[in-house]
């Protein structure tokens, strides 16, 4: 029988932890790692990077809520941006400011295609805690006008499309231009109200 190289109690990892030690380990391991300081002697993140790479998580999460969303209701989802056809280039391109560096960060998130109709959509998925959603927030001559712009809070998932915010239209926490609402999608209303719940599990804490 194995023991515990901690505590000596009963373990099945031969020269390893018991449950109570391994969790016990593992968090003190995370109280550690919050004490670092924004840039430690370790190589740790500055507090700059920490934030970049935060950011790109929960847009990650978002874009996945969608994906699985459309494909749950038949949907044919492609990933479009280059960062989907050239893994780590988004990497790459951080801090670089030309022409061809800004036209790939464009790029909409996903081609999908609507099962019934056949017909196609860009569509570019932002995540904002404020639920708001505004024509300042595109980047500059942002050229995918015919894009749809999907919004997801944490507690709504809405959407309006790039020409809609040229017309002077905005998602805010109080707008109904819910995902539910657009006609052409002809989405199931219960389906996005089970994902709305996904996101305030994923997100209520941000």
């Amino acid at each position: 029988m194995a023991e515990c190289i901690e505590c000596g109690e009963y373990t099945k990892f031969n020269g390893g932890l018991c449950i109570k030690c391994y969790h016990k380990k593992n968090q003190k391991t995370v109280i550690e790692t919050d004490d670092f300081d924004d840039e430690d002697d370790l190589g740790g993140l500055t507090d700059k990077e920490r934030k970049y790479r935060y950011g790109m998580i929960k847009g990650r999460i978002a874009e996945t809520l969608i994906q699985e969303l459309f494909l749950s209701l038949g949907y044919n989802v492609f990933r479009y941006g280059m960062e989907n056809t050239i893994p780590g280039i988004m990497e790459l391109l951080k801090g670089v400011r030309s022409d061809v560096a800004q036209e790939i960060r464009r790029m909409p998130d996903f081609v999908m295609q609507n099962p019934k109709t056949k017909d196609v959509y860009f569509v570019e998925v932002k995540f904002r805690s404020s639920g708001e959603f505004k024509i300042k927030d595109l980047p500059k001559n942002y050229p995918y006008t015919n894009a749809y712009i999907i919004l997801v809070s944490k507690k709504h998932i809405k959407c309006v499309t790039v020409s809609e915010l040229l017309e002077g239209k905005e998602i805010t926490p109080t707008s109904h231009n819910y995902l539910g609402n657009r006609k052409e999608f002809d989405l199931d209303k219960d389906v996005i109200i089970d994902f709305c719940n996904f996101a305030i599990q994923f997100f209520e804490n941000v």
